[in-house]
């Protein structure tokens, strides 16, 4: 072992250090120090020497990618590589490209302060919560992802979620759906097609699209809903979640009435090209505003779907397999009554009162505690 001094030719000295590692190998360490005398670097060579000697040279810090530089290895490598929709991926795209890549691009992943996330809430205060949720879940998994592949050694942030208030899905009562299906016929079959595919299928406008005549079971009067489109790529349903729904009389009738050979698909233009998202919004949106109904959307009618179900008396599992929804939680959202239904339970106070046959007085437990 060894240290050797030399002045360094643009000032300071140059400290050649030779030591044995703690593992038998030969290290040679040469640094450049500023200190003022010959004797100070020499003491400073000696300090390291004994460092190395000790515990070995310090690994070099690997460079961190800044967020800018990380979000393509993000898409491509985690998004695409597991094979997430279509749509799923296009919406992570928008998400960085207007919201995170702005504010937070040029930033390293592991200097990303809690202060950042503080920031980058505030900086979309007049979005939704919804909204923001979902671009802070984007980051959230992003960040996390670069920990497991070993851009960063740990999380640099908290990133907590705003809470949302917990609303009923917007629906159709009974009334209002017959005047859109009626509205509907009138302009056009297929738009009386799609108001009874989602107000009495439960299916989502991507699915709708996909429907094919091979899923419709005329003889079992039955549909089978396993794929959707989102801008002309044909993916799995939302969640990866096939099911069979059956078909009501008027769903029935129609789809008898409709069926052509223009094509493999259920919905079809004229010249048998599929329908695309934008045709069925306006199908949907001319109908409601013949049949002076609001809101006007597709999605609507699946909640009407689930709401009228719920209204009549479903049980929350039964609408949890047709709706083929993954979580239970979304199913309890339509589990609600509609304002006259509400009525009509508050009228049972007013019937007779019922017979017990054990005297006049009853106790329930643990009331009043």
């Amino acid at each position: 072992m060894s240290v050797t001094v030399r002045p360094y030719r643009n000032g300071g000295w140059e400290v050649d250090i030779s030591v044995r590692l703690p593992d038998g190998t030969s290290h040679r360490d040469r640094k450049r120090v500023t200190l003022t005398s010959k004797s100070a670097a020499k003491r400073w060579g000696e300090e390291r020497e004994r460092e190395l000697a000790l515990r070995g040279p310090r690994q070099s810090m690997k460079e961190v990618p800044t967020l800018k530089e990380f979000a393509p290895r993000f898409i491509e490598s985690y998004a695409k590589a597991n094979r997430q929709k279509p749509s799923g991926i296009a919406a992570k795209e928008t998400i960085l490209r207007m919201h995170l890549l702005p504010r937070l691009g040029a930033k390293r992943l592991d200097a990303i302060t809690n202060e950042d996330i503080q920031r980058l809430k505030h900086q979309l205060r007049l979005r939704a919560p919804k909204t923001v949720n979902n671009v802070l879940t984007v980051l959230n998994v992003l960040l996390k992802t670069a920990v497991e592949w070993g851009g960063i050694e740990r999380m640099p942030c908290t990133i907590r979620l705003l809470r949302t208030p917990k609303t009923s899905a917007l629906f159709h009562d009974f009334g209002a759906y017959e005047r859109l299906e009626t509205a509907a016929a009138e302009l056009d079959k297929r738009a009386q097609l799609i108001v009874l595919l989602g107000g009495q299928a439960g299916l989502r406008c991507g699915e709708m699209m996909a429907l094919e005549w091979g899923d419709v079971d005329f003889e079992n009067r039955q549909l089978r809903v396993e794929r959707s489109d989102w801008k002309g790529q044909v993916t799995s349903t939302k969640g990866g979640r096939s099911r069979v729904v059956g078909m009501t009389e008027r769903l029935y009738g129609a789809l008898r009435a409709h069926r052509s050979l223009r094509g493999a698909r259920v919905l079809c233009q004229n010249d048998s090209q599929p329908l695309t998202q934008k045709i069925v919004q306006d199908h949907v949106r001319r109908a409601a505003r013949r049949a002076q109904v609001t809101p006007e959307g597709v999605h609507v009618l699946r909640h009407t779907f689930c709401s009228h179900l719920a209204m009549r008396g479903a049980s929350t599992r039964a609408i949890q397999e047709l709706a083929g929804h993954k979580d239970i939680s979304t199913t309890q959202r339509y589990m609600h009554l509609s304002p006259a239904a509400k009525d009509g339970t508050i009228r049972l106070l007013d019937e007779a009162t019922p017979t017990f046959g054990r005297g006049d007085i009853v106790e329930t437990k643990g009331a009043g505690r």
